[in-house]
């Protein structure tokens, strides 16, 4: 994702690698919605009951 660079070797060094622990945090996240919300296609989902509101 990222190039490597001085700078940014030094950060991941100094600090760890923050953008793989941040995707690793997402996929998890995403794997436990998946389990307790299954997915449901649009097209599945009821129809809105409540008008828009007016676009002012």
């Amino acid at each position: 994702m990222f190039q490597e660079t001085p700078i940014f070797s030094r950060l991941v060094a100094e600090r760890g690698d923050i953008p793989t622990q941040v995707r690793g945090e997402a996929d998890r996240i995403h794997r436990d919605l998946a389990r307790v919300m299954p997915w449901v296609p649009a097209s599945d989902l009821p129809a809105r009951t409540t008008p828009d509101r007016p676009a002012w």
